[in-house]
């Protein structure tokens, strides 16, 4: 009995999901269609990122001697901007995006941010930022013409055993950043 209460919902997720991630129809309606007079490249969604660039997603910002640096302990690259101490304990991770990207998901992030952790502060790097920070973890947000990066540093005790060792470090890693 219970299979087919759970059945039911089943087929009709996969019979919706085509439909939703396909999005709309843009074959109609009142958009001007490419052609004479109408230029193709014109971007006509005036609010979705506003005067961001159109650049895409940059490269991983650094090394693992320049993340060694940054955090003041040896740190190994474990591919992918993932940084670790070959422990498996400490790790630094970069996650990059486009600034539209980044601009898109910025006030989830944050608000997310806030529930998660102990101290969520604005910061003066790009076009916005935050860092937040709790005993065994930092994140911090930038959004910039140039690119979006998410850092997030987890289980350095060395940086949770000092008062405000993560933030001084996330504010260490932005402003090595290119911003």
């Amino acid at each position: 009995m219970i299979v087919r209460r759970l059945i039911a919902p089943l087929w009709c997720s996969l019979l919706l999901f085509p439909l939703v991630a396909c999005g709309p129809d843009n074959t109609g309606g009142s958009d001007p269609a490419a052609g004479v007079g109408v230029d193709a490249d014109t971007d006509t969604d005036t609010d979705a990122g506003g005067d961001l660039p159109n650049v895409s997603r940059p490269a991983c910002p650094f090394d693992a001697a320049k993340v060694s640096d940054l955090v003041g302990q040896p740190m190994q690259d474990q591919g992918n901007c993932l940084f670790g101490d070959g422990n498996g304990v400490a790790s630094l991770t970069i996650t990059t995006a486009s600034p539209l990207a980044g601009e898109s998901t910025y006030a989830y992030q944050r608000d997310q941010a806030t529930q998660v952790y102990r101290e969520v502060k604005d910061v003066d790097k790009g076009r916005k930022a935050y860092l937040a920070v709790k005993d065994i973890e930092g994140e911090a947000v930038v959004v910039s013409d140039k690119g979006s990066y998410t850092v997030i540093l987890s289980s350095f005790e060395r940086l949770g055993a000092k008062s405000g060792g993560y933030e001084s470090t996330l504010r260490a890693v932005l402003d090595a950043l290119p911003l």
